[in-house]
């Protein structure tokens, strides 16, 4: 090798640890970053200049990143629906339910009982009123509750809907970079990152595939196929409703004029997080909202009176006197927040004992040991009733019953979210784990190469040494 050869060798040495040393650095800076994917510096030899860096590579693995971002949606889908039921749960007492109106009811029949016992006191009497009074107040404040939950999904989809217009309008730019590097021979890894970390962000609100196709270009649809971005951005559309009442219908949202769909059942098809809102503003919470109003039906027709041969409301009315068919097994949407107790019933409590609050009384003697009606209220907390089927639980079943389906349906529903939100949590983490693998950072092997870097630059000063060693005494011998 000639001392001209030597030295050209060397200085190829120099540049090629000089760029590994920089690609190894970065790379270690970024060992935390999950949307960095490593660098490689490559390459190649020849006959006259040695080993020489070539380009820089980025590490991809396009099916492990397809599986990531299938596994974030349905995760993100999950999670948002058990976070949904969390808060329902938290609406009725949490896991003692002190606050569904099933406690409710249970201790206005306690009230009752113990009014039957001893009809004359006017304290029990009172006592029994005031029962009633709780439990009205009871489903007021749960259908508020609900109604108050709705609004907050419909609040989350508008957020959603605000966030993935501005991850699309970012990816439109981090994508534009990437065809340009691309159509130039060249590839900007950075793009490249920002790109894949905006599709990860994306999937999280809504379920995608994504298609490449010339330059590198990427476009995007969503899980059912609708075209999100191709190009260019495909708008996505809501209009937020701020308050809900229980006959309220929610918007739908649109991507490219197409509606999205919400999810459906405990272990939902919801992918992302705004499918998952849909599914609880307009299918869990409105369920819920049914049955309160199923509740509140079913009381009004328990404690209705005789008036002329005729049923009014007796002890349960709407709150202004506005009468509503309780016979009939059908849903009044918001009757649940219109149910109070008469004014009657208040203004004189042994009204409930007589069946005189609205109707005739029964207590044709005027007895104070009267009881006949108080003990045929208790025998109907026992009596079947018909139930609107639309409501989600079983008909033919006693009020008490029906209370308590009420929240055994809710608690079904947040376990099955919880089991699935499990898997879907195990699922992400392992796809997480093996797209880092394949693509990131670790630590102890960029450490292994930079050692490896080092060697080489200490060989390449070894030998520069010697090359100016051997020109010395070739210059002092001439």
């Amino acid at each position: 090798m000639s001392l001209a050869s030597a030295l050209n060798t060397t200085k190829n040495i120099f540049s090629n640890t000089a760029t590994q040393t920089g690609v190894l650095s970065t790379n270690i800076q970024n060992t935390s970053n999950s949307d960095y994917n490593r660098r490689i510096a490559k390459t190649t030899t020849n006959l006259y200049s040695g080993a020489t860096t070539v380009t820089i590579e980025r590490s991809e693995d396009t099916a492990l990143l397809k599986q990531t971002l299938s596994a974030t949606a349905d995760d993100a889908g999950q999670q948002a629906l058990l976070a949904g039921l969390t808060s329902l749960n938290a609406s009725m007492g949490g896991d003692d339910y002190t606050a569904a109106p099933s406690a409710a009811l249970s201790s206005f029949r306690n009230a009752l009982q113990t009014y039957a016992a001893s009809p004359s006191d006017s304290t029990l009497a009172t006592a029994a009123v005031h029962a009633a009074q709780n439990l009205a107040t009871s489903l007021n404040t749960a259908s508020s509750n609900v109604q108050s939950l709705r609004a907050q999904s419909d609040s989350d989809i508008s957020t959603d809907v605000t966030t993935l217009n501005g991850l699309l309008s970012q990816f439109k730019d981090a994508n534009d970079k990437v065809k340009a590097a691309t159509a130039s021979g060249t590839a900007d890894n950075d793009a490249l990152d920002t790109r894949s970390g905006l599709l990860k962000q994306i999937s999280q609100i809504i379920g995608v595939t994504t298609v490449t196709r010339d330059n590198n270009d990427v476009a995007i649809y969503t899980s059912d196929g609708t075209t999100l971005f191709e190009t260019t951005p495909r708008a996505v559309t809501f209009n937020a409703t701020k308050t809900y009442s229980a006959d309220s219908t929610g918007n739908s949202v649109y991507i490219d004029g197409v509606a999205v769909k919400a999810g459906s059942g405990s272990d939902t098809t919801a992918q992302g997080s705004l499918q998952a809102s849909l599914q609880l503003r307009d299918e869990v919470y409105p369920t819920y909202q049914s049955q309160l109003d199923e509740i509140s039906r079913g009381l009004m027709s328990s404690f209705a009176e005789t008036s002329g041969g005729g049923s009014v409301a007796g002890l349960f009315t709407t709150v202004d006197g506005t009468p509503v068919d309780y016979d009939t097994a059908s849903v009044i949407p918001g009757l649940s927040s219109l149910i109070t107790v008469n004014a009657a019933a208040v203004d004189d409590p042994s009204k409930l004992r007589d069946g005189s609050i609205a109707g005739d009384s029964t207590n044709t003697e005027d007895a104070s040991g009267y009881s006949d009606l108080l003990n045929q209220y208790i025998d109907g907390f026992q009596n079947q009733m018909d139930f609107d089927q639309s409501a989600g639980i079983g008909t033919g079943v006693t009020l008490l019953n029906y209370a308590s389906d009420s929240v055994g349906w809710v608690e079904e529903y947040r376990s099955g979210a919880s089991d699935a939100s499990e898997t879907t949590s195990a699922m992400l983490s392992r796809s997480q784990d093996a797209y880092s693998n394949a693509t990131g950072v670790n630590l102890d092997e960029e450490l292994t190469l930079l050692l490896d870097v080092e060697q080489s630059y200490k060989a390449a000063s070894k030998l520069l040494s010697t090359v100016d060693d051997m020109l010395k005494t070739l210059m002092d011998a001439t």
